[in-house]
């Protein structure tokens, strides 16, 4: 991949996991980022070529990018890094790629999907754990019916968070809640509704949350109706319900850059045994105006090592040319299937009766 894929923010927590998966699979991206020494010494300790470049200057961007294939955003948030990448990538004919679950940040890729074709670049969000495995669950799960109108998917598992995870979390604050409904997406209060899933026989309660999927799962099976859930302790619903009043100051300017702050000195993100240990479990359920519905469940490894690994092979899928121009979520690139590909992945129906 040397001088065929770049990877930018390749230093921070999933950055350095996505690099070192890239160097033991073989491959030798370009690693990016802002800070100099931080990108100088993972460079020196993997083997790799280098380049240290803000997105401040759209000019330097666009020079930096345009020697590659093909670019890997790991730099998050991605609603500051997301645009001023894409807009170099269009101008270059550079392909693009991140790991961002930012409904805002999703939508507004999507936006841009004209402006893909008509530069024949393709744009691929979201290749990490936000959203493989549960776009691809959602791909599946709509080709078993005809005309599903309702999509739920509820994950299990969700216990740690890297720093970079954590900021996106903190700037979601302004949008507790949101759902698709009808076609367009809806802001809705925090634990707006709360449902018990089965994973595997465990019966949990799940409130909604604003995962990805509200999104990438409308463009990548046309179910108008997306309702995305996971697992949180009794006491945390009662607390995400009451937060809702706060919304407004916990997304002021201040309190943003305290609580980004607070996440650069407290979260450091799991250790490598803790994600050893860690599974993820996700619950699909679609069904059709007609009462049909049909179910599935996913488990996965933890959801920084996954992310590590769909990041790169996605890459190495775009740069193999096998993916077409454009904005498409995973599942509509890739298929349904594409998340059994890893190692650790195991998909099943549920039976009605589970």
């Amino acid at each position: 991949m040397t001088d065929e894929l770049l990877i930018y923010g390749s230093y921070g927590y999933t950055g350095a996991l996505v690099a070192k998966t890239a160097v033991d699979e073989g491959e030798s991206p370009v690693l990016a980022g802002r800070q100099a020494e931080a990108v100088e010494a993972q460079a020196t300790e993997l083997g790799l070529d280098h380049q240290t470049f803000s997105l401040e200057h759209p000019a330097i961007i666009e020079q930096s990018v345009s020697h590659f294939d093909a670019v890997l955003n790991c730099a998050g948030p991605f609603s500051s890094t997301a645009t001023p990448l894409i807009d170099a990538c269009l101008e270059t004919g550079t392909d693009y790629l991140d790991i961002t679950g930012q409904i805002d940040v999703l939508e507004s890729i999507a936006e841009r999907d004209d402006d893909a074709i008509e530069a024949d670049v393709t744009l691929l969000p979201a290749v990490g754990f936000d959203v493989v495995p549960t776009d691809c669950l959602a791909v599946y799960l709509a080709d078993q019916v005809d005309n599903p109108t309702r999509l739920r998917l509820a994950l299990d598992g969700l216990q740690t968070f890297s720093p970079g995870t954590g900021k996106s979390i903190v700037e979601g604050l302004h949008r507790p809640g949101a759902v698709h409904e009808n076609g367009e997406i809806r802001d809705v209060p925090p634990a707006w509704r709360t449902r018990t899933f089965a994973f595997d026989g465990m019966h949990k309660k799940a409130v909604t949350v604003p995962w990805g999927d509200v999104s990438t799962a409308f463009y990548a099976t046309n179910i108008p109706n997306i309702e995305t859930y996971a697992t949180v302790p009794e006491y945390a619903i009662k607390v995400m319900k009451r937060s809702g009043k706060f919304t407004r100051v916990l997304g002021s300017k201040p309190v943003q850059a305290g609580l980004k702050t607070l996440i650069d000195n407290m979260v450091s993100g799991p250790t490598a045994a803790q994600r050893e240990q860690n599974v993820t479990r996700v619950v699909g359920e679609v069904e059709t105006d007609d009462g049909e519905q049909v179910s599935a469940h996913l488990q996965t490894p933890d959801t920084y090592d996954l992310t590590a690994k769909t990041a790169i092979e996605s890459a190495r899928r775009v740069l193999d040319n096998g993916v077409e121009a454009g904005f498409l979520t995973p599942g509509e690139a890739f298929g349904s299937d594409y998340v059994l590909t890893f190692p650790g992945v195991e998909r099943r129906d549920i039976d009605s009766h589970d």
